[in-house]
């Protein structure tokens, strides 16, 4: 079977390098697509690329028509180092209380919803661009993720600051799955070498970039600054896998998700091909 031009959405921040510095971009039948989550969500569901790195929870609202890549994610079981809300209030004070989301999430903006809900904190949510100042000018919180995070977890802003990794894990016990690897179930069908193609390149990529980690490091420090030793914790919270434990963290968002009223129905993941 013809194996037409991939078009591969990739994150384009340091939480991904671990699984895309490494991928192959030389094919000239693939052409890949850098962008923020919720970019990869819309041009996923619009059908303007084949596969990507996208938020799990629009994973969740197109369940019925994805499947998840097996492991491939970014995951973390606790600190996840790079999503965080920052507050001028102890969290369990933001009831009525302005909160702003960054535009960059799916995932991270509707687990602070559930953390919040489960603790009996109702804010009033805005959506705004990821500038912590900006946002903290018309809000008392504000949620930021992956490099615009780490840039402000660095530094002493006299904020309480939130890491929902692992306000997650402590209130769950279950690890917290930002990112999955989707294909649309109606391409497995259509042309299931080609979704292997886009599995063989990113597990191959992972496979890189776990076996040379100074290199992903050293990308990163172009990219945010900071020092070897910065890197190497946080990358160390950082899970790429997606396997069932992982599927099950991923579950039980999808059905707190469900119970705050977020999703219209309960979904779970579905996991297509091997590791091998």
């Amino acid at each position: 079977m013809t194996i037409d031009k991939l078009r591969i959405g990739q994150i384009k921040f340091t939480n991904a390098l671990p699984i895309c510095h490494f991928i192959d971009r030389a094919d000239p039948d693939v052409e890949f697509v850098p962008g923020a989550p919720t970019q990869l969500n819309g041009w996923l569901a619009n059908g303007e690329i084949d596969a990507g790195l996208i938020s799990a929870f629009s994973y969740a609202e197109h369940a019925d028509r994805y499947v998840a890549l097996r492991g491939l994610a970014v995951a973390s079981r606790g600190p996840v180092g790079s999503i965080f809300l920052f507050s001028r209030k102890p969290i369990e004070k933001l009831d009525g209380c302005t909160v702003a989301l960054t535009n960059q999430s799916a995932s991270s903006s509707n687990l602070l919803k559930i953390l919040l809900a489960e603790i009996g904190v109702t804010p009033e949510y805005v959506i705004r661009q990821s500038d912590l100042p900006s946002m903290l000018a018309e809000a008392e919180a504000a949620l930021l993720i992956a490099d615009d995070a780490l840039y402000w977890s660095t530094r002493d802003l006299g904020l309480f600051t939130y890491d929902l990794g692992e306000e997650w894990n402590k209130r769950t016990g279950h690890p917290m799955v930002f990112a999955v690897c989707a294909v649309p179930k109606q391409l497995v069908e259509a042309n299931p070498e080609k979704v292997r193609k886009i599995h063989r390149l990113f597990l191959e990529g992972k496979r890189k970039g776990q076996a040379d980690m100074e290199a992903v490091i050293a990308q990163a420090t172009r990219m945010v600054g900071q020092d070897d030793a910065f890197w190497r914790s946080y990358f160390g919270k950082l899970i790429h896998d997606l396997d069932e434990e992982l599927v099950s963290g991923a579950n039980a968002y999808f059905a707190a998700a469900h119970r705050h009223g977020l999703l219209p129905a309960p979904v779970q993941v579905e996991l297509w091909g091997d590791e091998s």
